[in-house]
């Protein structure tokens, strides 16, 4: 076999570099899938920070609005009007704290819960989609990797960073 010959059979199995390093190609991905996740979510008729909100409330419920908004790195200020939509849409309730009558506890109500399930399945779809070309194997591997990427940054672990700038209207 020629060395032109072999050159060409060897760049057959491989593919050519991507350009952009291993945070460029997380930086695409993570934006591609971002978008796409909200696509999908959009037919619930909800958007990321309002799906990120029921979920840290069927993990954590009767949390205050404060601590709400800590742990999602949002001012209060923005994180009350946010809340008060997901409110008017009957999904989430505000009961009186019972240690403190001066706070309000955040409850998913039967109709919050019941869009919190179809959530979950738009969710596994999404990560179905997004990591179809990867081995069980390689799944479990990437998400480990990953989760040890993002430790090392200091970031929450469930909690978008995105969070910070989600607007109300």
């Amino acid at each position: 076999m020629s060395t032109e010959s072999a050159e060409s059979a060897a760049g057959a199995d491989h593919q050519a570099p991507r350009p952009g390093g291993s945070a460029f190609l997380l930086a695409q991905l993570g934006a591609h899938a971002a978008d796409r996740f909200a696509e999908r979510i959009a037919a619930l008729d909800l958007t990321p920070a309002q799906a990120g909100l029921l979920r840290l409330l069927v993990q954590q419920p009767g949390r205050s609005q404060r601590e709400l908004a800590d742990a999602l790195g949002m001012p209060p200020s923005r994180f009350v009007p946010f809340a008060d939509g997901l409110e008017q849409r009957g999904l989430i309730e505000r009961r009186r704290n019972t240690e403190d009558r001066r706070l309000y506890a955040l409850h998913l109500t039967e109709d919050g819960l019941a869009l919190l399930a179809r959530l979950r399945e738009a969710a596994l779809a999404h990560e179905q989609d997004t990591t179809q070309s990867l081995t069980p194997e390689e799944h479990a591997q990437l998400t480990a990797l990953l989760g040890r990427i993002a430790t090392q940054q200091g970031l929450t672990p469930g909690i978008h960073p995105g969070y910070r700038h989600v607007r109300t209207h």
